[in-house]
């Protein structure tokens, strides 16, 4: 690479103010992709991203110390680099850098003591073993008891599996043979499931069969709507329980058509309205998560109830 070519990539890499940042704490500081994101308040995977192209460069150092790595500004980095660097570090005194500082200067006093005291405030951001989402929502339906379940387009018993332990019984529901044949494999183990073929749209149970439904994933399949939930509503006993889970309305049809999807998702006072005309009152419907993949799709979460 020749002169001119180093100096044009270190000017693209200061060029960023994020990378400028991490360059600033690093500096003075050796921390972890924990401790940067609870400094600096970005997601770890922006951290983690921005940290692999100051290390490409020759700018970052890492030092791994037991199961954790540690990053520091590289004191051996490139000539020109740091060159720029300093000069750039020389003329800089930006409030938010400053603040990051001091948000720095804390954590590392914290150090001495626990992992939740670097994070505190701030733990649904960052990583901890064993800590995941899968492995709360595991531990809250051990806590759970149902009675009769449908599973209303269960696909291949993921969810079924979770929630049979806790259940008296559960009626898998999906219109396609195979991915029943796939839930058969998963479900083999739990004598109080049983699969059915059929449609959302005309569920093959009587009346007032079921204390608990779960729609999850499935309503942007449906062609009717306002039929599947009419068939739900009529399905629950009394005082029976829907629980929802569906896309928000968005604005990528095409990519959620490629999922076989017929319906773009709902808004959350769209949603509450069809399950009222179905006759359930509404205990909840509102926006619950949004993905952090592209297209950031939002998710609605609703929970409804058959009066007695």
């Amino acid at each position: 690479m020749g002169a001119l070519s180093d100096v044009n990539v270190f000017c693209g890499l200061l060029a960023d103010p994020t990378r400028v940042r991490l360059l600033a704490l690093l500096a003075s500081e050796e921390l972890s992709v924990a401790e940067l994101c609870a400094v600096t308040g970005l997601a770890q995977s922006r951290v983690s991203t921005h940290l692999g192209k100051l290390r490409d460069a020759g700018l970052v150092a890492q030092r791994r110390e037991g199961a954790s790595t540690f990053h520091r500004v590289r004191t051996d980095m490139p000539a020109r680099a740091k060159a720029l660097w300093d000069a750039a570090m020389a003329g800089l005194d930006d409030s938010s850098l400053a603040a990051d500082r001091e948000r720095c200067a804390a954590l590392v006093r914290a150090r001495e003591g626990a992992w939740p005291d670097a994070v505190a405030g701030q733990m649904e951001r960052h990583y901890s073993p064993g800590r995941t989402w899968e492995a709360t929502a595991r531990g809250f339906l051990g806590l759970a008891r149902f009675g009769d379940v449908l599973d209303a387009g269960s696909g291949d018993g993921t969810l079924a599996a979770l929630i049979a332990p806790r259940a008296k019984s559960v009626t898998c529901l999906d219109r396609s043979e195979r991915v029943l044949t796939a839930a058969q494999a998963r479900l083999a183990a739990h004598d109080n499931v049983r699969l059915v073929q059929g449609d959302l749209h005309e569920l093959p149970f009587e009346d007032a069969s079921f204390d608990t439904v779960m729609l999850f994933n499935v309503l942007t399949f449906a062609r009717r709507p306002a039929g599947v939930l009419a068939e739900v509503a009529r399905v629950l006993r009394p005082g029976g329980q829907l629980a929802l889970v569906t896309l928000a309305a968005h604005e990528h049809p095409d990519v959620a058509a490629g999922y076989g999807h017929v319906v773009p998702g709902f808004s959350p006072a769209a949603l509450a309205k069809l399950l009222e005309r179905a006759g359930l009152s509404v205990d909840s419907c509102e926006i619950t998560s949004r993905e952090r993949r592209q297209p950031h799709f939002s998710v609605l979460t609703a929970y409804a109830e058959r009066p007695r």
